[in-house]
């Protein structure tokens, strides 16, 4: 059988092998994905579980439970020798192994891009798995309780901070939803009020939302503005030591939450750890039909393919504008491309020509905060309760798998209900800490756990 290894078991990656497993006659090949988790994550919920309007495990599908005829292995690819067919794996546990293969299918998609900022890697909390979405949740609801027993001053509202740096979708969103939420703990904390809150978010760019046209762009500011919070836009974060914030623009202040969401780059087994020819940002170069081709010599890779955000897609719908045009690194590309991917593996297989990847917008979508959102599609805007109906609704249809879609569906329409679940689980981190204290408080144990 024809040995195909999948690297990456996100979107592109998973849509790729469940596509496999419709198109193709079992013991047709032998499909195994490696991936270091055991779910594909649908990260647009990120936002939304940071919010505590989803329910984390329903952001995440089970590779095994759905891919029933495909190898899952847990680990990472660490090198991969297309010219020997050879990837090399480390597995979650135990020494690294070589594994051969026939045809690869590059899908291991980006990782947070970080800047060498003072304080960032030791502060900040990133966006791009379902545990940092707990985390964050977790962080801020934490945080009034605490600031719910300091007496009024610059300490409360430093613990009351929220910080996100990035204005691109996961950002925005992100800072949206967080405010909601801080905004709706106030009714349940007397104590505090809407002066105690300082949210901000820092953008190096003149403008958020880079999908969506100017005005809506100043429409979400003007949002969150009038909701409270600041926004920085052509500022740049410059230091971040114990999470006293220094801007580019010489503001300073403390932040007690500090969440990174400035871009993606490439997986650095894409980047730099393969013998695949790759661009200037450490993106796998492929045709239109997603097979990997040396640029410089136009030569077709055999045996390659690679999708999703590690790679530079050509796209043809804006190639007629820029001849240089590349597809964004967003979810609707990865699940597209997933599935086109799927259908030309069984063509090539099967001695057919694969089909170019085109692929026209849906339009865009984001929440802004329960019961505020925004949608475009080309001049069409809609804003406000409007627009975060359209967002769920897309994201309902959009969540791969019914059992994912009913069960997303289940927790909105109980929140309509009884509200979004507030409850933290701050000792989630620590789940030893009770047993090996027994129960005493942390400060009369002598080494407690951290």
């Amino acid at each position: 059988m024809t040995r195909i290894l999948i690297i990456g078991g996100g979107y592109a990656g998973f849509y790729t092998a469940w596509g496999l497993e419709r198109r193709l006659r079992p013991g047709e090949v032998e499909v195994t994905v490696v991936d270091p988790r055991p779910y594909m994550t649908y990260q647009p919920f990120l936002p939304e579980v940071a919010a505590g309007s989803v329910e984390p495990r329903h952001t995440v599908v089970s590779l095994r439970r759905h891919l029933t005829h495909t190898r899952v292995l847990a680990g990472s690819v660490v090198e991969l020798r297309h010219a020997e067919r050879i990837a090399v794996v480390r597995p979650v546990e135990g020494p690294d192994r070589a594994l051969a293969y026939d045809v690869v299918v590059v899908t291991a998609g980006a990782v947070t891009r970080t800047l060498p900022i003072d304080g960032v890697q030791e502060e900040a909390i990133g966006l791009k798995t379902v545990e940092e979405g707990v985390a964050v949740r977790d962080a801020l609801l934490g945080a009034f309780d605490r600031a719910s027993v300091l007496p009024p001053g610059p300490e409360r509202r430093r613990t009351l901070s929220v910080t996100v740096v990035g204005g691109g979708f996961t950002g925005v969103e992100l800072f949206g939803e967080l405010l909601s939420l801080a905004t709706a703990q106030l009714k349940r904390y007397p104590m505090l009020g809407p002066d105690d809150l300082d949210f901000h978010l820092v953008e190096a760019a003149h403008r958020i939302l880079p999908e969506v046209s100017d005005e809506p762009g100043r429409w979400v500011v003007r949002q969150f503005e009038k909701r409270g919070a600041r926004v920085h836009l052509g500022t740049q974060l410059r230091s971040a030591v114990d999470r006293h914030i220094v801007l580019s623009t010489g503001e300073e202040y403390d932040t007690g939450l500090l969440v990174w969401a400035a871009g993606n780059a490439s997986n650095p087994v894409a980047a730099r750890h393969t013998d695949l020819p790759t661009d200037a940002r450490g993106l796998i170069t492929v045709k239109a039909d997603l097979r990997v081709v040396d640029t410089a010599t136009g030569h077709v890779i055999e045996g390659a393919w690679a999708a999703g955000d590690d790679a530079a897609v050509p796209d043809l719908v804006l190639q007629a504008e820029r001849p240089d045009a590349r597809t964004v690194p967003n979810a609707q590309h990865a699940v597209r491309q997933g599935r086109l991917l799927a259908e030309n593996l069984a063509r090539a297989l099967r001695g057919e020509r694969p089909r170019p990847y085109r692929h026209r917008s849906l339009g865009v979508v984001a929440t802004l905060g329960l019961g505020t959102g925004v949608f475009q599609y080309r001049g069409i805007v809609v804003k406000g309760l409007p627009g975060w109906v359209m967002h769920r609704g897309y994201h309902v249809l959009a969540v791969p798998t019914w059992e994912r879609k009913v069960r997303v569906l289940l927790v909105w329409l109980s929140a309509l209900l009884f509200g979004r679940d507030v409850v933290s689980l701050p000792e989630l981190q620590h789940p030893r800490r009770a047993f090996a204290t027994g129960g005493a408080p942390r400060e009369q144990t002598e080494g407690s756990p951290r």
